[in-house]
């Protein structure tokens, strides 16, 4: 056997990436495996655990806030869920929340200034959503600019034009039966969370069960392959960005309709949110691969922990921490599956 300082370069270069990819022993490589798959999980268990002795009466562990935290999830599982779809295809949309943010403003202006009815409002509002998702993916395709570059110029745009649209003023007056979209129940559960139910049921189908699905996770996994393989790369990534578009103009309409008006930069913040969410659920259950059921997983880990800090009466600063570490600890789990699942 030569010796490394007789091997050639490329001889060494290649033993050394053997070295680096060999297991590093059982019990390593348990424990990566159990961070790679369940580590989100396992952080959401020790999380109930803690707020359920530290907030006091036994506040948080009953079923009135149990069922408050999943609706509070509701609006950033339906924003995060069509992240996800961009996410897969390998591409970022930093324009959601801005998305979400116009939205709102558009279908309150629709109703109150336009006088547009209900329903009609909020279905040209979704359809504007999905043509900026549309505008994204064009721009990213056809004119191959950067994703990062393109969604977070696109989001600018969005802020101006809702300023421009309310001369940053908050928009109201509407009538009750929108504000009842998101307060009334059904089987004694609030409409938000029957929203996001079904925009996760509707998007795991799409994702998992559909030809389009199958061709957005073939484009994300290896777009070269995709293409060879007859797929059109171009129209499965704009597919994803105007799912992306719908899902954040339903998140704005939803959130106008909490809010009960219509104000500019409302839905900003769920920028963040979402990202941490689906970082987060890339490590669960798979090895660092984005997919729908994870997302929800994530965003109900975030949403328990903003819920915990609040009944505990932690200052405000907490949450910003406690989101920024949440989004810097869901991209590490990510990492560290997608390094399982290399070995």
């Amino acid at each position: 056997m030569k010796s490394s300082s007789t091997m050639d370069p490329s001889a060494r270069i290649a033993a050394a990436s053997s070295d680096a990819i060999r297991p590093r022993g059982r019990v390593g490589n348990t424990a990566l495996l159990i961070v790679s798959k369940y580590g989100t999980l396992i952080a959401m268990a020790l999380m109930i655990g803690f707020f359920a002795f530290a907030v006091p009466n036994g506040a948080f562990f009953t079923p009135n806030n149990l069922l408050s935290i999943v609706n509070q999830s509701a609006l950033t599982a339906i924003i995060a869920c069509g992240l996800t779809m961009v996410l897969v295809v390998g591409e970022f949309d930093l324009s959601v929340g801005y998305a979400a943010s116009l939205a709102g403003v558009l279908v309150t202006g629709f109703i109150a200034n336009q006088g547009l009815p209900l329903i009609l409002a909020v279905i040209v509002t979704v359809a504007i959503g999905g043509g900026i998702g549309a505008a994204n993916g064009v721009l990213v395709t056809k004119a191959r600019v950067n994703a990062v570059v393109a969604t977070l110029g696109v989001g600018t745009i969005l802020t101006g034009l809702a300023f421009g649209y309310t001369a940053g003023s908050p928009i109201t007056q509407l009538p009750e039966e929108f504000t009842w979209i998101t307060l009334a129940r059904f089987a004694g559960i609030q409409n938000p969370i029957w929203f996001m139910l079904i925009v996760v049921a509707v998007l795991w189908v799409v994702l998992n069960r559909t030809s389009t699905g199958q061709r957005i996770q073939a484009v994300g996994a290896n777009p070269k392959a995709a293409r060879l393989a007859g797929i059109r790369v171009d129209r499965a990534k704009i597919i994803a960005f105007v799912i992306a578009g719908v899902c954040a103009a339903l998140t704005g309409v939803l959130l106008a309709s909490i809010l009960g008006s219509g104000t500019v930069s409302a839905a900003d913040g769920y920028l963040m949110d979402s990202f941490a969410a689906v970082f987060l659920g890339s490590a669960t259950l798979r090895d660092g691969e984005f997919h729908i059921l994870g997302t929800l997983i994530g965003v109900l880990v975030v949403s328990v922990g903003f819920n915990g800090l609040a009944l505990m009466g932690t200052p405000t600063f907490w949450q910003y921490i406690f989101k920024g570490g949440i989004l810097v600890l869901a991209v590490a789990l990510s990492t560290i599956a997608r390094r399982y699942a290399r070995r």
